[in-house]
């Protein structure tokens, strides 16, 4: 029964964090303002929100099946207070903090029209502590670490979160800049110079 735990606890912990990291591409995706893959940006929304919410399911069940597997000597309180685990309490604490921090993003994600846009968002920033919180756990205190396919799946997640983040941020400064009168004057008199200089 053990055995079986561990392998379903390993197992969700793997498909929650690579779902947490499309979450998160996704997201920053919405936050853009563009389109990706052929879908409006209310398509990348929802589809944003349900792969998170899939990721918590699975990391749901990640954290339930390794309490009451005996190996992994899970308390009550381990899964609510990090750093308190009696194995492993570094990075299995690294993951409570994670899980905490998911749980206050969903609340208020739930409560968004309750508590207003800004308190939303402020503590939806918390996404970019939690996601390499949860890559570290993963590495620390997962069992499979060293695995070639664990370690390629990891590295596929970094890569797409990193990639997304220096999409988002090189789009912010390649923005088109708005059209205003004074715009337009100053390149009218920027042409009429050059034109007086090449004549």
């Amino acid at each position: 029964m053990d055995e079986a735990l561990w392998a379903l606890g390993r197992g969700t912990g793997v498909i929650g964090l690579a779902l947490f990291s499309l979450a998160l591409v996704l997201g920053i995706t919405v936050r853009s303002g563009r389109s990706a893959a052929g879908l409006p940006k209310f398509g990348v929304a929802r589809l944003h929100r349900d792969v998170a919410l899939l990721a918590m399911v699975f990391i749901g069940i990640h954290i339930l099946s390794l309490f009451f597997d005996s190996y992994a000597q899970l308390q009550l309180v381990d899964l609510a207070v990090p750093f308190l685990a009696a194995y492993q309490p570094f990075w299995l604490g690294l993951g409570t903090l994670a899980a905490d921090l998911t749980l206050a993003v969903v609340v208020t994600a739930l409560l968004r029209h309750r508590i207003g846009a800004r308190a939303f968002r402020a503590v939806h920033w918390a996404t970019y502590l939690l996601w390499p919180l949860s890559v570290a756990h993963g590495i620390g205190a997962g069992t499979d670490a060293a695995e070639p396919w664990f370690l390629i799946v990891v590295g596929v997640c970094c890569a797409a979160v990193l990639g997304a983040v220096a999409w988002r941020v090189t789009a912010r400064f390649r923005r088109p800049q708005p059209v205003t009168p004074a715009r337009i004057k100053t390149a009218a008199t920027r042409r009429l110079a050059s034109s007086e200089v090449s004549s």
